[in-house]
């Protein structure tokens, strides 16, 4: 085309598409962010219900937290276990799959009686969880393409952040109003629920799926900047999980809280953490590197802060919420790297980052718990998410180094290799 007599040039039309395609996302992200708000709810309701949880079961509210630890543990396995076993099935299906099982799990947590069972039922949940989490990941990426794959792995997973906001405190306000089986009977419902959303909005793939071979999909293991961001999911959720999972009590038995104040701060932090989740994914599709590497040390030094100011209710409420909007900033890029350094394998790269994100939950939560009952105290768990943030940095500036590197070294090849880099 010609700009002559009002006719449009053929790049002036691409780049006005491009300009769409930034501002506006495809529906089916945001269909997939309503089935992650499910997930972080469940994962992270019984933070919120933990008290009433263990006292109804006649457990110690250490030994409860084993419900937030065998989810996480029940994600590592699940996550890149069930994505290979369903690798040959179209990801609709295996999305509404996960979504069934997911609802079915809650029912039996929601009528259990047996602590055993109530773990049991967490792990099941957990592994069809963990198969969710991972497909929908590579499906968001496919839709939006590399330029804003960062961004729409932010959408979805500020589904998740979103539960903090929303979904927790109203498990823990409805668990105080009318028992804590209430909320995993509603989680039940939107599962089901929820099946019938993914059938209407993911598109079918046709037999373009099928052609993947768990070969493929296992030569991203032979990535060692894969496992680099591995190591960083690992290490930035277990920093803050490991304060996040006792943070109730920290707040009534330190800073002097009242009960019925805490599903308030809850939703503070999940304030912070949905603008914070959200803002990563935006600062990761220009600048990943720097984001993988502010957003953890600045979250070191807000735990260090909540282990020295824990006893003041004012600061501390603060610091919680500023934990949120930087603690987990970096995991939309991070999730993004995964997908992108797996190379011809983004199923198993988009699985590997959901379990290493669930290894540092189980880690800081079981080592929180450890510190919960030692001389520690009620600061214990923040203390232990301190030491795990700090290690979030070296895997980060080692990224940031090798990709440097590898940048210098593709400038002699032209522009084209270092974008396919």
């Amino acid at each position: 085309m010609s700009t002559r007599g009002g006719t449009l040039a053929p790049s002036v039309v691409r780049a006005e598409g491009d300009a769409r395609s930034r501002t506006r996302l495809p529906l089916v992200v945001h269909v997939l962010a309503m089935g992650t708000f499910l997930m972080g709810t469940t994962e992270f309701v019984v933070a919120g219900l933990l008290p009433e949880i263990a006292g109804d079961l006649q457990v110690g509210v250490a030994r409860a937290g084993l419900l937030i630890t065998v989810f996480a543990v029940g994600m590592i396995v699940g996550a890149p276990l069930m994505a290979m076993l369903t690798l040959r099935l179209p990801s609709r299906l295996t999305l509404m799959i996960a979504l069934g099982v997911f609802a079915a799990g809650h029912v039996v947590v929601a009528v259990g009686s047996s602590f055993t069972l109530l773990l049991a039922a967490r792990f099941v949940t957990a592994l069809a969880t963990g198969a969710f989490w991972a497909v929908a990941n590579v499906v968001a990426a496919r839709a939006v393409g590399p330029a804003a794959s960062s961004r729409a792995l932010g959408v979805v997973g500020a589904g998740a952040m979103l539960a903090n906001v929303v979904g927790v405190p109203l498990g823990a306000f409805a668990g105080q109003l009318m028992g804590w089986r209430g909320p995993f009977w509603a989680l039940a419902v939107l599962g089901a629920a929820a099946v019938a959303l993914i059938a209407r909005h993911v598109p079918h793939e046709g037999r373009a799926g099928k052609a993947v071979s768990i070969r493929t999909e296992l030569s991203a293991l032979r990535s060692g900047r894969l496992w680099l961001v591995l190591a960083a999911c690992a290490t930035t959720t277990g920093g803050v999980m490991s304060a996040y999972t006792y943070i109730s009590p920290l707040l009534t038995g330190r800073a002097g809280l009242a009960a019925g104040l805490v599903p308030l701060v809850l939703a503070g932090f999940g304030v912070g953490a949905l603008a914070g989740f959200l803002a990563g994914g935006r600062l990761g599709d220009h600048r990943p590197y720097m984001t993988t590497i502010v957003a953890p040390a600045v979250t070191t030094v807000l735990l260090l802060a909540i282990c020295l100011l824990s006893g003041r209710a004012a600061p501390t409420i603060a610091l919680v919420v500023l934990l949120g909007l930087f603690g987990l900033g970096a995991n939309p890029v991070l999730i993004s790297l995964g997908v992108r350094f797996a190379g011809r394998a983004p199923t198993l790269g988009s699985a590997l980052t959901v379990s290493a994100f669930n290894l540092g939950t189980a880690i800081g939560s079981w080592s929180a718990g450890r510190a919960l009952v030692s001389p520690l105290g009620v600061t214990g768990p923040a203390v232990v998410g301190t030491a795990i943030a700090a290690l979030t940095l070296i895997p980060t500036v080692a990224i940031a180094l090798v990709q440097r590197r590898r940048g210098a070294s593709t400038v002699v090849a032209g522009p084209r290799a270092a974008v396919q880099d």
